[in-house]
């Protein structure tokens, strides 16, 4: 019997298409501290998220140092309501050099624990819905991992667990660890980042480049019913708007992408999302502008349904070359 598959998000209900990625709220990376007009931009970006049906949000206790989650806590603290209405995940796993050490990744049971305390302090909240290892630490012990994971939940702190950046087999090698299952992997995956589609389109010809680390990740995504998330999934708006003069692919796929936000009387922003979109995977694109406008004009995305043969335009469009 052939197996029903999971449904998108099924882990966590009410969870949107989209999800807001939260790494450019809380000023510049050199600021010292926040201040109300930091505030206000994370106010105004919420709003413009919340306008277009997003719930989903998404941060990192690296992100700006600490101070996107302090926004973001500040919004909370001054109306606690807002809590109930969305899906709050973060991540952990970077640090920064220090006295200590170089920049590393740290999936010590020790930094998990400190790091989860610390972003629920920040964002004044009690639990997260969804924690995630932000990269694969060539150090971490599953069964290390598995116990923090255990701690976490069993104190109501995080209620699910997934991965950023990891591959196939490390998540099957950490998963052999775990009590609970991994339910979602964000990767970046975009127009401009091709490498996680060369596994399949082009694979034994010559043209995958550097795609063999992703073998069978979507896949295994896909079987598990783990939900894939997509950073950067506007590609700093090469194919909307931003693409530089010299850059001949780009300034093709710009071209077509305004020609099928014409057709579909939408914005180039949210072609590009419906791209991925488009895709059997249910991949869940991580917008990550602050930029209210920019925000809104993602929200077609979910409403636009590309034709086979226009997704392949676009793909083709971005390799820069036919398909063999």
């Amino acid at each position: 019997m052939k197996p029903t598959p999971l449904p998108l998000n099924h882990f966590l209900p009410g969870s949107s298409r989209l999800v807001l990625g939260c790494m450019s709220l809380g000023g510049p990376w050199d600021a010292q501290d926040i201040g109300e007009a930091d505030i206000a931009q994370a106010h105004a970006a919420l709003e413009a998220a919340q306008s277009i049906g997003i719930t989903v949000f998404d941060h990192a206790d690296i992100y700006k140092r600490g101070r996107a989650e302090r926004c973001f806590g500040a919004l909370l603290r001054r109306q606690p309501s807002l809590r109930d209405g969305i899906i709050l995940q973060s991540k952990c796993g970077i640090r920064f050099a220090d006295d200590a050490g170089p920049g590393r990744y740290d999936l010590s049971a020790k930094h998990i624990m400190a790091s989860v305390q610390a972003s629920l302090e920040r964002l004044g909240t009690e639990y997260l819905d969804l924690l995630l290892l932000h990269r694969p630490d060539p150090l971490m012990e599953p069964e290390e991992i598995a116990e923090a994971f255990r701690q976490l939940q069993s104190r109501g702190q995080v209620r699910h667990f997934g991965v950023s950046n990891m591959q196939a087999s490390q998540m099957r090698w950490l998963q052999r660890a775990l009590d609970q299952p991994l339910v979602a992997n964000q990767l970046e995956m975009s127009l401009g980042k091709l490498d996680w589609l060369a596994q399949d389109a082009s694979f034994n010809d010559g043209q995958s480049g550097t795609a063999l680390p992703w073998a069978g990740t979507l896949q295994h995504c896909q079987a598990e019913g783990v939900q894939l998330q997509a950073w950067s999934p506007l590609a700093q708006g090469r194919f909307s708007g931003a693409a530089a003069a010299d850059d001949r692919i780009a300034q093709a796929g710009t071209a077509l992408v305004r020609e099928l936000a014409d057709q579909h009387q939408v914005s180039p922003e949210s072609i590009v999302l419906a791209w991925l979109l488009r895709h059997p995977a249910g991949i869940q694109p991580v917008i990550g502008s602050s930029q209210p406008e920019r925000i809104r004009a993602c929200g077609a995305a979910t409403q636009v349904q590309l034709s086979r043969e226009d997704w392949y335009r676009l793909f083709v469009s971005a390799r820069g070359q036919a398909l063999p």
